[in-house]
């Protein structure tokens, strides 16, 4: 019996270890796919369209804009980056659960879009460790890094229209708590009724 997938939007603050974690859950589950952005910036050497990106003109993406092609779109450094609504529906159709690894912005919109959407929000531990991750990279200068720990006030701020928030502390724990989210969103009643109708109507159940 194939169940529709997930969509699965993942939001935190740079340090919170989002990335980690989503490395993690991939190799632990086969059925994961992430999501595959347009874009109208030139493809950088080994990067192939339609594994990597979608490259596409300006002229292409904003007619996708015109044409609702799109969950969630946003400019950044004159190019266009944006979620295309047929690969996630084809995806999701196959039983993959689609994993969104976006800003809290484009969380926003994707859930307005997609209202069956997942939302989760990784956080550290503390705000210290949130500081001292950051630091801790060595790659920053200081004006950067507070700019970082200023953006990731504001983006905390959101966390209360999130379904879900792990607290990244121990890795192995954070993607064995987004696992267990994942099988509980899948046994909702909700989501398991469409492949439970013959067997409903079998015993006459009043929806």
């Amino acid at each position: 019996m194939l169940c529709e997938g997930l969509l699965v939007v993942v939001s935190g603050p740079s340090g919170s270890g989002k990335g980690t974690l989503l490395k993690l859950l991939s190799q632990k589950l086969d059925n994961i796919r992430y999501s595959i952005s347009v874009t109208t910036r030139k493809p950088r050497v080994a990067e192939v369209d339609g594994v990597h990106y979608f490259f596409r003109t300006v002229e292409q993406f904003e007619e996708m804009i015109r044409n609702n092609e799109l969950l969630e779109w946003d400019k950044y450094c004159d190019n266009y980056y944006g979620t295309p609504k047929s690969y996630i529906k084809k995806s999701l159709s196959e039983g993959y659960d689609i994993i969104l690894e976006i800003t809290v912005e484009g969380a926003m919109n994707v859930k307005r879009n997609f209202p069956d959407s997942v939302t989760i929000f990784i956080l550290p531990p503390s705000y210290d460790e949130l500081r001292n991750r950051i630091h801790g990279r060595g790659t920053e200068n200081s004006d950067v890094i507070e700019k970082r720990l200023e953006k990731a006030k504001s983006e905390i701020n959101y966390i209360n229209k999130y379904d879900y928030v792990i607290v990244n502390d121990d890795i192995e724990i954070a993607v064995n708590d987004m696992i267990s989210i994942l099988n509980a969103e899948k046994h909702r009643y909700c989501r398991m009724k469409k492949n439970l109708s013959d067997f409903l109507k079998e015993v006459k159940l009043d929806d």
